[in-house]
């Protein structure tokens, strides 16, 4: 009686546990100025470029968030208009000498439930054109979810299948409101079975606010495994720094515990600006989920 439970758990995290394990960092500095070749070569295989945003009337911005480097709108009107140079970079981290084989955009959920209701999630909408466009562009495979503010199921959910139907994949990058992401995920993804599944992937934030989380009990509440991220050694909440040293051994401890789906990095910038090797956190993932 007591065994069946624990058996139908596992066997929900099955599918996802035979996929490879997950090696990750998010691209916060301006990809046109990072060192691509170094991200491409130092044990990665899964790239996270956030800053991109939605206007209110379904265009889709790109936040700089570098000096020296302005935003810039990439796909409105159903056409990608952010640039050879950009959408050839972006690409180029699955090409060549590399080991990245996912590139998602990591976004936050202004304008997503104006536009869910009107004019909706309909294949015709701009919004969807729009990141059609941007998909085929950028040679994306996911959208990250990174609400902390919003947290309305209905509407995400539906955002979240129109993605789908773009053929895109859909996951998350929570600190916090683990009912929420309990709630997206069970909805997203029911009726969807096996590596079908639409929400594929949780990116559990284990620094500044969610410095206290413990992926076991995420991967508990939210009947997936998770990809833990620590924040890399840093000038602007030194704080929450982590070594390569010291990711190594949190990325060890949190898998002999329970076994994750892959380990990650918040982020590109500060490895460049604090002169840091992106081999050395690399390798770190390599050796821990090889």
């Amino acid at each position: 009686m007591h065994r069946l439970p624990s058996l139908l758990f596992l066997l929900s995290l099955f599918p996802l546990a035979l996929a490879a394990p997950i090696r990750a960092i998010f691209l916060f500095k301006d990809v046109l100025k990072s060192n691509t070749d170094a991200i491409k070569t130092s044990g990665f295989n899964t790239l996270l470029i956030f800053g991109i945003g939605i206007t209110a009337d379904g265009s889709i911005n790109y936040y700089s968030n570098t000096p020296g480097s302005s935003d810039i709108t990439v796909a409105s009107g159903g056409v990608y208009i952010g640039g050879s140079a950009l959408a050839e970079k972006v690409r180029s981290f699955k090409t060549g000498n590399t080991t990245v084989d996912r590139i998602e955009i990591s976004m936050n959920s202004q304008n997503v439930r104006n536009l869910m209701q009107s004019p909706g999630p309909g294949e015709n909408t701009p919004l969807f054109k729009n990141f059609a466009a941007l998909k085929e562009a950028w040679g994306l495979d996911a959208v990250n979810n990174d609400d902390e503010v919003l947290y309305e199921v209905a509407s995400t959910v539906t955002f979240a299948k129109m993605l789908g139907k773009a053929g895109y994949k859909y996951t998350g990058a929570p600190y916090t409101n683990v009912r929420f992401w309990r709630d997206l995920i069970s909805q997203t993804n029911a009726g969807l079975p096996g590596e079908r599944v639409l929400f594929d992937r949780v990116y559990l934030q284990c620094y500044d606010g969610g410095a206290r989380n413990d992926p076991r009990t995420w991967e508990a509440d939210l009947r997936m495994k998770i990809v833990p991220l620590v924040w890399v050694t840093n000038d602007s909440k030194p704080q929450f720094s982590t070594t390569a040293v010291q990711a190594r051994q949190k990325f060890q401890q949190w898998h002999s515990r329970s076994s994750l789906a892959g380990g990650g990095y918040w982020n590109d910038y500060d490895i460049e600006k604090m002169r840091l090797s992106y081999g050395e956190y690399g390798g770190v993932l390599k050796t821990v989920f090889p």
